[in-house]
Parts: C-alpha cells; sequence; structure tokens
C-alpha cells in the first residue's frame, strides 16, 4: 500500500502548468487527478491548496480559464495554458534542472573533492 505525501510548497505551481501544457486544458478536479496519477499516485493533492495557485496563476497571466460542461454535464471551469505560461514553464523548468543538478552534486561529493 502506497503512502501519499502532500506536495511540496512551492511545488504545485510547475506540475500544474506541465500537466496542462501536456494535456491541454482541464477543470481543476481533472488536473488534481492527473498530479496524483503522474506520479504514480504517490502525491495528494489538497482542493484547497490547489485552487489559490489556480488563481495565482490565473492573475499573473500564466494560465486562463473559461466554464464549460464537465464530463458529467455539470458545469466546470476548465484552465489552459497561455503564451505566457509557456514561457514560465519553461523558465521554471531550466531553474528545477539547475536545482537538481547542484543537490545532486552534494549527494556525490566526498571529502578526498574537497581537499
Amino acid at each position: 500500500m502506497k503512502h501519499k505525501k502532500d506536495v511540496q510548497h512551492g511545488t504545485l505551481a510547475l506540475m500544474v502548468l506541465k500537466t496542462l501544457d501536456v494535456l491541454g486544458p482541464l477543470h481543476g478536479y481533472g488536473i488534481a487527478r492527473r498530479i496524483e496519477q503522474i506520479s504514480g499516485d504517490l502525491l495528494s493533492v489538497n482542493q484547497g491548496t490547489l485552487y489559490p495557485v489556480l488563481l495565482r496563476l490565473e492573475q499573473e497571466g500564466a494560465i486562463a480559464s473559461e466554464w464549460g460542461p464537465s464530463e458529467n454535464n455539470r458545469r466546470a471551469r476548465f484552465y489552459r495554458l497561455t503564451r505566457a505560461g509557456h514561457k514560465l514553464l519553461e523558465a521554471e523548468r531550466r531553474e528545477w534542472g539547475q536545482t537538481a543538478a547542484i543537490i545532486a552534486r552534494f549527494f556525490e561529493v566526498k571529502a578526498k573533492d574537497l581537499a
């Protein structure tokens, strides 16, 4: 049985942007479920955390939204990546790549390397 972890602070916006980049427009519930699915069900996305991130990304112009019918014919707000969102995603990808490379160096370093 897998133990789900909450999404780490500062990573949810990146996951939202990448999910919309890969899958196209989705409603909030769909975004949350897809993030959980992509993580191999190791992450749990709290709705109370997701919607403020969606609001912030929309206010920043990284995503846009419009109302439409969901799979079960309920009214839902669908979010999509904007041109600015694509640029932000690329900048975030580069930054996370650099951060991951720096952390990897700390796991690889040995005392003799520092002499």
